[in-house]
């Protein structure tokens, strides 16, 4: 296959200092020198690499190697493609080396904690990659625009987040964080569809109308919790979501170059390979 990116996504879709929003254009396919058709070719031939990146960080965990491991974490609006990319893209390894948890509105005994501590309880043990759909992130999000904490509280939770990413990062966890973009008009598209199928009706919530309303609102809020906790060491990555195909594509690649990132290798045999064959041939 020819060339796919010509600029990987770990470049052309971080977000920088006096990153805008705005600016991203959300049907545009950053870097990307191909087609849909094209992309899904490159999206299945993607998928042998990412599977032995994955089974590489595994087995160094079960060897007595590494105890890193890799978090994904997927922050959108409502219909922006959270649950293809968790299908069409981790799908793709062996689902015992992956830790996926979807944070829901917090429960009345994780309200009495600290908002990360239900994070904390979720975290991919060694060797796993973890997959929050939603994240610590809605607490500065859904917090902020439905007001459900004051402002400095706010605040001060940008500053935690910085930190806590910051303990992850030291402790060998490789930090992916998407912003899957998508616009209002696209959405609307894809709510009208679910509607018209019945065999989407499951997923459509009547609540998405009322944040449709805040749509505003929601993308200042995620613009400055991007601003405020994008890091040298956990950068934050927006993607264009309109084109499901090319969020995918993009997505898979930042978790395969985090993942290779790591410098993985097969563990070490801790027996006599030869002696073992012998043993074997004779048995």
């Amino acid at each position: 296959m020819a060339k796919t990116w010509t600029t990987p996504p770990s470049q052309s879709l971080r977000a920088g200092e006096g990153f805008v929003l705005a600016d991203v254009d959300t049907s545009s396919t950053p870097g990307f020198a191909g087609d849909k058709a094209y992309a899904q070719q490159a999206l299945e031939s993607g998928r042998e690499t990412l599977g032995e990146l994955q089974e590489k960080l595994f087995a160094q965990s079960r060897s007595g190697g590494s105890t890193g491991n890799v978090l994904l974490v997927l922050q959108a609006m409502d219909t922006a493609g959270k649950g293809g990319i968790v299908r069409h893209v981790v799908g793709a390894v062996d689902p015992q080396g992956v830790a996926h948890h979807a944070f829901k509105a917090p429960t009345p005994d994780e309200l009495a904690h600290d908002f990360l501590w239900r994070v904390r309880r979720e975290l991919p043990g060694p060797g796993m990659i973890g997959v929050f759909d939603r994240s610590h992130y809605e607490d500065v999000l859904i917090g902020k625009v439905r007001r459900l904490a004051p402002p400095e509280d706010i605040e001060q939770r940008y500053a935690d987040i910085v930190a806590f990413e910051d303990e992850l990062v030291a402790n060998g966890t490789t930090l992916v964080k998407v912003m899957l973009h998508i616009s209002s008009d696209e959405q609307k598209e894809r709510l009208a569809d679910r509607l018209d199928r019945p065999d989407k009706h499951w997923k459509y919530n009547p609540g998405d109308l009322e944040e449709r309303l805040v749509w505003n609102d929601y993308q200042d809020a995620y613009e400055t919790a991007i601003r405020r906790t994008s890091t040298e060491t956990a950068p934050w990555f927006v993607v264009p979501a309109d084109r499901k195909w090319y969020a995918r594509i993009a997505v898979q690649k930042l978790l395969t170059d985090a993942l290779a990132s790591r410098g993985l290798d097969w563990p070490v045999a801790q027996f006599d390979v030869e002696l073992e064959k012998t043993k074997l041939a004779t048995s």
